[in-house]
């Protein structure tokens, strides 16, 4: 499949603010988010601004933007409509959350109860974000038991090692914060290898299984078609065997390895000098971007679209 920015930057960005914004609230929920208005306004206001960039983004990957609204009208059987009503209803909560913390502090009744409320429309989003993929029957790189929870797993990492920095910036080193970023780094890289193990497994049909012609060889004669259209732009994207191993292994260290150290290293440097855990925090997000972004482009760069066997494309792992 064609990996295009505007979807890469929108399920990269809102992912990790919905991430965060889920996490805050959920803390604040139980009561062990610290009192800090500083932490409020920058926490939630970069949670919120990250969702509304990433969902603006992704108006650039429609034919007509102008005509995005429409969608909001097939919520009974499209997920994309769905993701864009949960989106659109999590900025009333979000947004209460926010002022109520900032205003009246975050031990209030009614501001628990708001954050609670975001935390769950985020991961409502995430989850409706997640379902257009794995809704897509034609792409069965998507279409799987993985692509639900590696999104959640994506989302609650960036997430918590966000709101790690955000706590060591504002507040201090939390050994929580850190143990749950800890956490969500390793369960979402055992589910991306997981995820990838499952996709190199898969048994795709071929063109000879597509025309029922049995076994053999079966090759087009000709394209349907006497120039690139539509289908091939989209969902004839090809990467070769030996760079999307080679970008897997980039998007490991980067993505999982080198924050999962770093916040490791902090937690060891507990109770020293306070610029190793500032210096620890940094590390993981100046790791984490690339990673994601490179792990994002993967994503819809492995995928096979069935729709091109008729195009006389092999579904196998191109070398």
């Amino acid at each position: 499949m064609h990996p295009a920015f505007s979807v890469i930057f929108f399920t990269t960005s809102s992912g990790a603010g919905y991430g965060l914004l889920a996490l805050m609230g959920l803390g604040a929920a139980f009561g062990l988010m610290p009192d800090s208005r500083a932490l409020a306004i920058v926490g939630l206001g970069l949670a919120l601004v990250m969702i509304t960039a990433g969902l603006l983004s992704s108006t650039f990957h429609l034919g007509h933007p102008e005509r995005a609204w429409r969608a909001f009208s097939q919520w009974r059987s499209s997920w994309l409509s769905r993701e864009g009503i949960c989106s659109v209803v999590t900025y009333v909560p979000a947004v209460v959350f926010a002022g109520g913390w900032v205003v009246f502090g975050v031990d209030g009744a009614a501001v628990r109860a708001a954050g609670l409320l975001a935390a769950a429309g985020a991961l409502a989003t995430v989850c409706t974000t997640a379902m257009i993929y794995a809704s897509l029957t034609p792409v069965p790189d998507w279409s799987n038991r993985w692509t639900l929870p590696v999104y959640l797993a994506f989302s609650l990492a960036t997430g918590a090692i966000l709101l790690n920095a955000l706590l060591v910036a504002f507040v201090g080193f939390v050994s929580l914060a850190a143990w749950l970023a800890v956490v969500f780094i390793a369960l979402a890289w055992g589910l991306k290898l997981s995820a990838w193990r499952h996709n190199d497994a898969l048994a795709l049909p071929d063109a000879a299984a597509a025309t029922g012609l049995g076994a053999g060889e079966v090759r087009s004669v000709e394209w349907p078609h006497s120039q690139a259209n539509y289908v091939l732009k989209e969902m004839g994207y090809r990467v070769a065997r030996k760079h999307a191993a080679k970008l897997r292994r980039y998007a490991q260290v980067l993505a999982f390895a080198l924050p999962l150290a770093a916040v490791l290293l902090g937690l060891l440097a507990e109770g020293g000098s306070a610029i190793v855990p500032v210096a620890t925090a940094m590390l993981a997000i100046v790791a984490m971007v690339p990673g994601i972004l490179t792990e994002r482009w993967l994503f819809f760069a492995e995928a096979r679209h069935i729709s091109t066997l008729y195009y006389g494309y092999q579904h196998a792992r191109t070398t």
